[in-house]
């Protein structure tokens, strides 16, 4: 087994026992919605195996530690940790992540069916370079879709809310013209409503709430950044001008390492039928 692969299995091993370990405490606290996240993330943890069995994509061992860590980050660190409010740009480490990452398996997508004879064609590095970069930003996208549509239909608060401190809008036009008022110096917020069925006058110092507009975009821009990082190094790899790239582009296995796979697969059914007859 390759060096890079050791370091990939001792990493699968060291956060799924820290996964289980999360899951039977959360279990032991009733939190089911943190026993459900913890299970979602062993499932998401098999997802560079079924690429690489399936799929015959061989993942550089930096790009898995890399989707590895990202699952971690996003689920057990900044859901169940509370990472997300405890730590600063947590969100948009890990938006910048996913834009990287995303770009990487864009451009890999059009780097293997080019390889295939059939739908093989030339295309420019700068133009693979942009499609990786538009798949990127629409994985983007639709993520936050799907941030919008839980926050509305399922009244989480996926979409941070941000105070700000000045608003530009046209609804407090006396005149109800199409020209924006600017509110200055915003100190705070009064909100009238109820909660749990009781009407409340809540006070919100500070400024006034920006129900999820600027975390979406931000997510975009950092999501742009990432792409864009990706994109670059992605030229550069077609060009032959950088091997750090060759880190984060999967590719498809070559029929000696498709056979090298299936030897050892073999290998191993051949063990485990070995180890039944002895107990038997």
């Amino acid at each position: 087994m390759e060096k890079g692969k050791k370091r990939v299995l001792a990493l699968y091993v060291v956060l799924r026992v820290v996964v289980v370990a999360v899951m039977i405490l959360a279990f032991i606290q009733k939190s089911y919605d943190h026993v459900f996240l913890c299970i979602l993330t062993l499932c998401l943890f098999l997802i560079p195996a079924v690429i690489d069995k399936k799929f015959n994509i061989k993942l550089p061992s930096v790009l898995e530690c890399i989707i590895i860590l990202f699952i971690f980050a996003a689920e057990i660190l900044g859901e169940i940790q509370g990472f997300y409010l405890k730590i600063p740009y947590w969100d948009t480490i890990l938006h910048t992540m996913n834009g990287f990452i995303m770009a990487a398996i864009g451009f890999a997508m059009i780097d293997i069916l080019n390889q295939n004879p059939k739908l093989h064609f030339d295309m420019s590095p700068v133009f693979v370079a942009f499609v990786s970069f538009c798949f990127s930003m629409t994985i983007g996208v639709l993520w936050e879709f799907f941030e919008f549509g839980m926050d509305v239909i399922a009244f989480t608060d996926m979409q941070k809310d941000t105070l700000v401190t000045m608003i530009s809008t046209v609804d407090l036009n006396p005149d109800k013209v199409n020209i924006p008022v600017v509110v200055k110096d915003i100190t705070k917020t009064v909100i009238e409503g109820t909660v749990n069925g009781t009407p409340r006058s809540i006070v919100i110092d500070g400024g006034y709430i920006d129900i999820g507009l600027k975390d979406t975009m931000f997510d975009l821009i950092v999501n742009c950044i990432g792409a864009v990082c990706f994109s670059s190094l992605g030229v550069l790899y077609i060009l032959g001008r950088s091997r750090f790239a060759k880190s984060f582009i999967p590719r498809m296995k070559t029929p000696s390492e498709i056979e090298e796979v299936k030897k050892e697969t073999q290998k191993r059914r051949k063990k485990k039928l070995k180890g039944k007859k002895n107990e038997d």
